[in-house]
């Protein structure tokens, strides 16, 4: 059985790593203090995806479990700690309740922060 598909006694389900990597995404973005997403270290499967979401969140899927690491861009003034903690959280309950696979770690990777501008 794929690492990404359900059997039940009506058929099965396979969920795209395209797909998670795009809920935890929307989740990520959701969360406060965060402001962008940034792009995660190249690799072949990112440099030849045009979804965004690819770009920015790498998806490791086992039979038991699911491990995200997402890579964001923070806003100024955001504490780092309490923004990877509460993106964490969100991440997680995003992908566990659409999807009814575990997430059994999510590895946050700020790659900057965004510096607004003063208005003079």
């Amino acid at each position: 059985m794929d690492a990404n598909e359900f059997k039940t006694a009506e058929g099965s389900c396979i969920i795209s790593e395209d797909v998670i990597a795009s809920i935890a995404c929307t989740a990520a973005l959701e969360t406060p203090g965060v402001a962008a997403m940034a792009n995660r270290p190249a690799d072949i499967r990112g440099i030849m995806s045009s979804n965004t979401a690819s770009r920015s969140v790498r998806v490791t899927n086992t039979e038991n479990d699911t491990v995200l690491d997402v890579y964001v861009t923070l806003k100024q003034g955001a504490k780092i700690q309490e923004t990877a903690a509460a993106l964490q959280k969100n991440v997680k309950l995003a992908v566990q309740s659409m999807t009814g696979k575990p997430v059994t770690r999510i590895n946050v990777h700020v790659e900057g922060m965004v510096l607004e501008e003063k208005d003079t």
